[in-house]
């Protein structure tokens, strides 16, 4: 089952272990991370993951670990994989690599980390998802997903897959009212919407009257304000924040509700 709260570990460098670790130490159950070396360290995540199970502070089933197969042009020269192989192979060689990085026998969640070309889902995407299916059959993958995708993309996704996805992640713009459309999609087929960059995409949301009004009344930050909301309208919010005080104020969020007016509010900030 996967977590109310998602850390995410993209573009933490030298500092993945520590703030990996910070993280889980904050109470952080489930940790996103991609065995792409271009934004993500994850062996070092794993070493962190690896040190809290041995602490005796968790199980590995307490954990919610999720990563992502990265296809080439999403990569930089430091492959996870042979480049020249089949995608079948190379989706293989990445799974065996994250198991290894992760120090783990299976994954939570494996995703696709976005369709390699747009618009439509293109031969290579259809690959690489067949090779996922195969994963999960195997039981080295308990979820399938995928990052980064359209509406157009994930209808044609959910039509031919045989192993549907169980999480979309993608980034949440308040522009386009939070990913409105994608989210009735994921709704009404199952599908859970993992959201991201909720703040770091979002400033002027994050200066709105609605999200000040949430703040005033509850005394809470604006950013707990959004990571509320999200909750509220059926997201996993990630963040990726560095302080450990705000991954306690994070992590605090369900502990106020928004009233119907507020929620109506906020989902409308972006104007869409």
């Amino acid at each position: 089952m996967a977590p109310a709260f998602i850390y995410g570990t993209a573009w933490k460098e030298d500092r993945t272990e520590e703030l990996t670790r910070l993280a889980l130490e904050a109470g952080f159950g489930g940790i996103d991370t991609a065995n792409q070396r271009k934004h993500y360290v994850e062996a070092a995540v794993g070493r962190a993951v690896a040190s809290f199970i041995d602490s005796g502070r968790c199980a590995r089933e307490d954990l919610f670990l999720q990563t992502k197969f990265t296809s080439l042009g999403g990569q930089d020269q430091r492959l996870p994989y042979d480049g020249a192989a089949p995608v079948e192979k190379q989706v293989a060689q990445s799974m065996r690599s994250s198991l290894e990085h992760l120090q783990t026998t299976y994954l939570d969640a494996y995703i696709l980390h976005g369709p390699s070309s747009s618009p439509g889902i293109n031969a290579q995407d259809w690959a690489a998802w067949r090779a996922m299916e195969a994963l999960h059959d195997d039981g080295l993958a308990r979820a399938l997903g995928i990052s980064s995708v359209s509406l157009e993309q994930l209808k044609v996704l959910h039509n031919g897959s045989r192993v549907k996805p169980t999480f979309v992640q993608n980034r949440c713009f308040a522009i386009s009212g939070w990913d409105r459309e994608v989210r009735a999609f994921c709704a009404a087929n199952g599908i859970v919407y993992q959201g991201f960059s909720l703040l770091t995409a979002n400033p002027a949301a994050l200066r709105s009257r609605a999200v000040a009004h949430v703040a005033q009344r509850a005394a809470k930050s604006a950013a707990q304000v959004v990571f509320r909301f999200a909750m509220t309208v059926g997201m996993i919010p990630l963040t990726g924040t560095s302080s450990a005080n705000h991954m306690r104020e994070d992590l605090a969020c369900p502990d106020f509700e928004l009233e119907r007016d507020e929620v109506r509010a906020i989902e409308s900030v972006g104007g869409a």
